[in-house]
């Protein structure tokens, strides 16, 4: 029975398997340091294959480099170890949440799900540290290799290092945001859908260098706009030089060709500049010049007013915009306003029936569309009630600027997943539970925030995850007010994971290190504390398996079995496993299956497992850990 392997994927392989497909003749085999066989690139060939366009050696070349950039790319390409561990008491409605929070470290939080949402993700929004040299950044450990890497994470301690305070006083100060930033985000282009776009709030600090970061990783051409974000209402006057009044947000596509933003909404005003001064039945309607600047000979010819008062021709310098002939054709359709008398200068009739249902996209956005600054701190108060108000934000995002984003991104009819991997005080979260109420969507979103301490603690809060449970959890507690007596279908529950260590001993990722004396303390390969709930979601992230799909929990012949999803996954981490109940859990026809390896009631039951199901339920996978 195959197991299953319990840690992130090995994207490096990955890679080299890709690289098999294209230049096989550059694939071969090598023994590493420990004297196993693996797959290697033989880069002599690969680059004689690619001669006509490699560029190597000391030649001149556009591109940005940075002391550890090898190093953070080898790490973001190392597996980890790890586990999501789910936090069912932390939670709301555990058991229907579509929603994900996940507490830990972001660059592990996004190797643990790189299977499992692979070209799934329709937006990526994240407001990462700005670098200003007062903030804190994520200390990554890149002087290690991969290997070591691997088993540090499997058991290291998540907890207490992991954030570093960045002075400019650092010899290294742009290089270190650089390192952090660079390897999530190529772990975050793997996530987007095809048609999926990727925002990023940032501000001058690090506005170049994320300019050219995002070029190298989604490449120059799927670069869309940088919109400008009007964050202040009112100048600074303690400013030394200029007052800053606006931050940028980066819109970078995966695939530019396959994304377009959806127009936003006709705002009320818009629609007030629509009348129908001559009771016009095909409704309000906005008159425009019929005069362009363009070059159009058959646009000059004279015209006779209602009136008849002749005009002999469009203002000097212009013409008209159609030729004499389909001008007749509109007066005669009364698509021409010669005013309330008839003797103005003609202009064209559009009817707001008629015109586009939907307002382009501009890349200013004023404070009074979207937000500002302080409009976000007033509604993080409302929500989580602090005593120290040092403690709250300075650079927390109004809810309306991520919801104008949810706009031009996401469709309210398609599943569309969102997802903000530095999720500070959930705002993303907060917007898309607010859009959702608005507009009926279906959208889920999964924040990714580590626990990161709070400058002063309160009693119910120590950390900025904390802050942002919290918080959900009141805005999911408003909005089912609202809902009370109304569809409550939608979703607004959040299931809380945790990135913790693996749930397996180390014997199951280093069998070849146990002594003999050993061997007694290693015949359950599972750690104690942890549940039959721990070992699902470890085989849901390793299946890649979606994370959010409803999970029943029934006793079969008095064994405890879970079913994602009815019949997505069945797993069964008992001991005593029989015969019959493997039977019976056949008949349920699972996709998938899975078991201890060491919960069967005998070896014979273990080896006929696989035949039983190939016989019962040919189509299911089974696996055992």
């Amino acid at each position: 029975m195959q197991k299953l392997k319990m840690h992130s994927p090995n994207l490096t392989r990955d890679r080299v398997s890709k690289l098999r497909d294209l230049f096989p003749e550059c694939v071969t085999e090598a023994r590493d340091e420990a004297g196993i066989a693996r797959s290697v690139v033989n880069f002599d060939l690969l680059r004689q294959a690619l001669s006509d366009v490699l560029v190597e050696g000391p030649n001149e070349r556009f591109q940005l480099d940075w002391p550890g950039k090898r190093e953070a790319l080898l790490t973001a390409h190392a597996p980890i170890a790890k586990t999501l561990r789910p936090q069912r008491e932390r939670s709301i409605e555990f058991d229907r949440a579509r929603h994900l929070l996940i507490e830990g470290d972001n660059l592990e939080a996004l190797k643990l799900i790189q299977e499992t949402y692979l070209n799934q993700v329709k937006l990526i929004y994240i407001d990462p540290p700005y670098n200003t040299g007062r903030d804190f950044i994520y200390d990554d450990d890149y002087s290690e290799r991969k290997e070591d890497y691997f088993e540090r994470s499997s058991q290291g301690d998540l907890e207490g290092r992991r954030l570093v305070a960045n002075t400019e006083a650092n010899g290294r100060f742009h290089s270190d945001w650089l390192s952090m930033i660079y390897p999530r985000l190529k772990l975050a282009r793997n996530l987007l859908r095809d048609d999926g776009v990727l925002f990023i709030s940032i501000d001058d600090n690090e506005y170049q260098t994320l300019r050219q970061i995002t070029s190298e990783v989604f490449g120059e051409h799927n670069f869309v706009a940088t919109i400008i974000w009007q964050k202040v209402f009112s100048p600074k006057n303690s400013a030394k030089w200029f007052s800053e009044d606006h931050d940028y947000i980066l819109v970078i596509a995966k695939n530019k060709l396959q994304w377009a933003p959806n127009a936003l909404p006709q705002t009320q005003e818009m629609k007030d500049r629509y009348k129908n001064p001559d009771g016009d039945p095909r409704g309000p309607w906005a008159s425009s010049d019929l005069a362009a600047r363009n070059r159009y000979d058959a646009g000059l010819y004279p015209v006779e007013c209602p009136s008849g008062r002749v005009i002999t021709g469009p203002p000097v310098g212009t013409y008209w915009r159609f030729n004499k002939e389909k001008f007749l054709a509109l007066d005669a359709d009364k698509r021409i306003w010669w005013g309330d008398d008839g003797n103005n200068m003609p202009r064209l009739k559009r009817f707001l029936s008629e015109v586009k249902q939907g307002k382009t996209p501009q890349t200013f956005w004023p404070w009074k569309e979207v937000g500002h600054t302080q409009d976000a701190k007033k509604t993080l108060l409302k929500y989580v009630a602090f005593e120290h108000t040092e403690n709250v934000l300075n650079s927390v995002k109004p809810v309306e600027l991520l919801q104008r984003i949810l706009l031009l991104a996401t469709q309210p009819d398609e599943d569309a997943i969102v997802l903000d991997f530095f999720s500070g005080s959930a705002s993303t979260g907060h917007a898309v539970l607010a859009q959702n109420q608005i507009d009926g969507g279906n959208r889920r979103f999964i924040g990714v925030q580590i626990a990161e301490p709070l400058t002063t603690p309160e009693p119910e809060l120590e950390t900025l995850f904390d802050m942002g449970r919290m918080r959900l959890r009141n805005v999911a507690a408003t909005l089912r007010e609202d809902q009370d007596g109304e569809d409550s279908s939608q979703p607004i529950g959040f299931r809380v994971l945790k990135v913790d260590t693996s749930n397996m001993k180390d014997v199951y990722y280093r069998p070849d290190e146990v002594k003999q004396a050993d061997l007694l303390d290693m015949v359950d390969n599972v750690k104690e504390d942890r549940t039959d709930e721990d070992l699902l979601f470890q085989v849901l992230v390793d299946w890649g398996v979606d994370l959010t799909l409803p999970i029943r929990r029934e006793t079969l012949q008095g064994k405890t079995v879970f079913f994602v999803d009815d019949n997505a996954l069945v797993a069964c981490f008992e001991r005593g496993v029989t015969e019959d109940l493997v039977k019976e859990l056949a008949g349920h026809e699972p996709l998938r299956v899975v078991f201890r390896d060491n919960g069967f009631v005998s070896d014979a039951v273990k080896i006929n497992v696989e035949q039983i199901f190939r016989q019962l339920s040919p189509v299911t996978e089974v696996k055992s850990l």
